[in-house]
Formats: structure tokens, C-alpha cells, sequence
């Protein structure tokens, strides 16, 4: 992927599969689709609640977050009072469940938050929380079936465990054989160069600590299992 793409101001490695409603990796498109339909077949119904987010998306996600329109939380779920904290605190606060713009792996395709939509009762208020993937929850069946069977198709979990970054996301999944290159492409100064000039809150706190950021909230995820299947081996292009 080039600079653009990578950061989420490009679709050119884009598609959309047919009848999944989401725009992934070219390349991980063929993938998911039969993860889909081998869900379908074990009676879950595996779909995106997000997947491509481009750099414009994930600037207002951020930008509501630091201003407190939208909920901003601890490193257990706990909701914060935005007013209390100061600007570093607030962008230390949003890093734990939210990336920066420019750095998302949503921005690559590859990367993607499942639910079970047939677990869903009507009416029900989607929250991606952990406690949604655990056993009793509505989406308990679904993470069971991911452990089992998602390397089959090229996916892991980058934040399956607290690595001092990002919190556990049971939910997100990446499909390694694009992503694993792209995270290493991805360096500190073609993120510097995506910020550059943008409307992003905080950016003063954030420019001061970027080499950490990147190192922690980028680099830092959990490494993809060795994985044989047809999907695994594909090449990134």
C-alpha cells in the first residue's frame, strides 16, 4: 500500500464484496467472504459493524471524543469526565480504545470489527465492548467460533491481549496476510506527514509524543499465528 492508503486518504486497494455491505482489502475480500459463509453454516451471522474507516471518518471520531460528545473511557470501561482532564490526558485516554487518525488499521482494509447479527435481540444498542464477547453475552458464541476458526481463513486478533497499548477488542480482527506488511510500512514519518495540516484536537500534546504513540498504539499488537490455508498464503500486493 502506498502512503495514502495506508493512512485512510486513498480507496484505491478497495472493494466491496458481494452482499457483505463493507469496503475491505482487495486482497481480503475472498477471505472473508467464506468466513462469512462458514459462520453462516455453523448458524452465525458473522458481519461488519466496521470495517474500511477513511482518515476523514476517524478525525471526527477523535474530534468528538476530545470534546466529550461522544464517551470517553478508562482502561476498564469506565466512563470519564472529559471536563477533568487536561489535553494530554484526553489523548492518552481516546489511544486505549480509539486510534489516531492516520494510524487506524481500519484505514487499510484489513482489519475488521465482527458481530453476530443474528445474536442481536431487536432493538438492541451495539456497544463493542469486551464484556459482549464473553460467555453469557450476546456475541460469546461468535468469539468461541473466531478462536476456533478465523486463522483458518488468514484473520488473528492485533489486540487479543493488553500490550500496554491499545485495550483487548475481542471484536476486531486483521487479515495478516496484508496487514502484517502494512504495520511495518506504516512508519513514524509517514504518520507525521498525514497529520500534517489537519484538524485533529490535541495535536499540540500529540506531535510532542508521536514517537511513543507510534510505538505504542501502532507497532505495539499482538503477532499473527502461524497459519495454513489457501487465504493465509496469499501475497500482499
Amino acid at each position: 500500500m502506498n502512503p495514502f492508503e495506508l493512512t485512510g486518504r486513498a480507496r484505491t486497494h478497495l472493494t466491496e464484496p458481494p452482499g457483505a455491505r463493507c469496503l475491505v482489502h482487495r486482497d481480503a475480500a475472498e477471505a472473508f467472504l467464506a468466513m462469512r459463509e462458514a459462520a453462516m453454516q455453523a448458524g452465525i451471522e458473522l458481519e461488519a459493524a466496521s470495517a474500511f474507516r477513511d482518515f476523514e471518518r476517524q478525525r471526527q471520531l477523535w474530534n468528538a471524543k476530545f470534546t466529550g460528545e461522544r464517551p470517553l473511557l478508562d482502561a476498564s470501561g469506565r466512563m470519564l469526565d472529559t471536563n477533568s482532564l487536561d489535553e494530554p490526558q484526553r489523548v492518552e485516554a481516546i489511544l486505549l480504545w480509539s486510534a489516531l487518525p492516520g494510524a487506524s488499521r481500519h484505514h487499510w482494509g484489513t482489519d475488521i470489527d465482527v458481530i453476530d447479527r443474528s445474536a442481536m435481540a431487536p432493538g438492541y444498542d451495539l456497544q463493542l465492548m469486551p464484556g459482549e464477547y464473553a460467555p453469557g453475552g450476546p456475541f460469546g458464541r461468535l468469539n468461541s467460533w473466531l478462536d476456533e476458526n478465523m486463522r483458518h481463513f488468514g484473520f488473528f486478533r492485533p489486540y487479543a491481549t493488553g500490550r500496554g497499548g491499545v485495550r483487548p477488542e475481542p471484536w476486531h480482527l486483521s487479515y495478516a496476510p496484508v496487514s502484517r506488511q502494512a504495520v511495518k510500512d506504516l512508519d513514524l514519518s509517514t504518520l507525521a506527514d498525514a497529520l500534517q495540516g489537519q484538524e485533529v484536537l490535541g495535536i499540540v500534546s500529540i506531535v510532542e509524543r508521536l514517537p511513543a504513540i507510534h510505538e505504542r498504539y501502532v507497532r505495539t499488537v499482538d503477532t499473527a499465528p502461524r497459519m495454513r490455508s489457501r487465504w493465509a498464503r496469499l501475497p500482499a500486493r
